[in-house]
């Protein structure tokens, strides 16, 4: 092949190329299913699939789950007193203390990700580092 048509070539390949490298750069990440919840009488039992760990969420006598949310990485309780998030670092539960008269919005989970909005807050959970994050509304 002479250079020029090379050139074309290669100039054609990679615009068709293009578009695909550029979907595949913004789209979602696929997460693997790795967190599992098991509801026990007293607790609450996160199972890591990646790190065949298991933690205990255990709740306080006058505690009660009011929503429980799982995604492929990352595992939202709502008690009546607590926000408790868990992903897949390896520390286990990450608790928030709910607030006097906070009232639940929204709670979204996805990846290993999760937010939680109330009538006082934005809360946000980083299940790869296993943190809250807040912002008063």
């Amino acid at each position: 092949m002479a250079p020029s048509v090379i050139h074309q070539f290669l100039k054609h390949f990679l615009w068709l190329l293009l578009p695909v490298l550029a979907a595949s750069g913004s789209a979602d990440e696929v997460v693997e299913k790795i967190i599992f919840l098991v509801n026990e009488k007293d607790r609450v039992v996160a199972a890591n699939t990646q790190t065949g760990q298991f933690f205990d969420y255990v709740l306080s006598a006058k505690e009660r789950i009011r929503e429980r949310h799982v995604a492929n990485g990352v595992a939202i309780l709502v008690t009546n007193q607590n926000f408790a998030g868990i992903g897949p670092f390896p520390s286990g539960w990450g608790t928030l203390r709910r607030k006097a008269g906070e009232k639940i919005v929204s709670v979204e989970v996805a990846g290993h990700s999760a937010l939680v909005v109330t009538s006082d807050r934005i809360l946000a959970f980083n299940g790869r580092a296993g943190d809250w994050s807040e912002k008063r509304r």
